[in-house]
């Protein structure tokens, strides 16, 4: 199921909450930075990057917020997808196994 977006908007968020496969815990960020990278469906390269938004009580829960900034969305409609890297205190790197699917639509006016 893709998350729907439109374009041009700048206040639409996307909030993801990090878990291990292994445990089902979620996963403690405190300390470390987490990226989006965006990319159109099927694509090799990234279009932009959205930097996690969170505070420091939400980022020791796993929770993660990326707000989509000025003309980040201005993409041609169709679908997209959004790969999520951490890269933790310590200075290892980490990227989420699934990715998050989009669907960005034209402005209607």
């Amino acid at each position: 199921m893709a998350l729907n977006l439109v374009e041009g908007n700048t206040a639409q968020q996307v909030k993801a909450v990090l878990t291990r496969s292994d445990t089902n815990a979620v996963q403690d960020l405190t300390g470390a930075s987490v990226a989006m990278y965006f990319k159109k469906k099927g694509a090799s390269s990234s279009l932009f990057t959205v930097t996690n938004s969170s505070n420091n009580a939400d980022l020791s829960n796993g929770i993660c917020y990326f707000a989509f900034g000025s003309s980040q969305l201005d993409v041609d409609e169709g679908f997209y997808q959004g790969e999520i890297e951490v890269t933790f205190s310590d200075g290892t790197v980490e990227t989420v196994f699934d990715l998050i699917d989009f669907f960005v639509r034209a402005k209607a006016v």
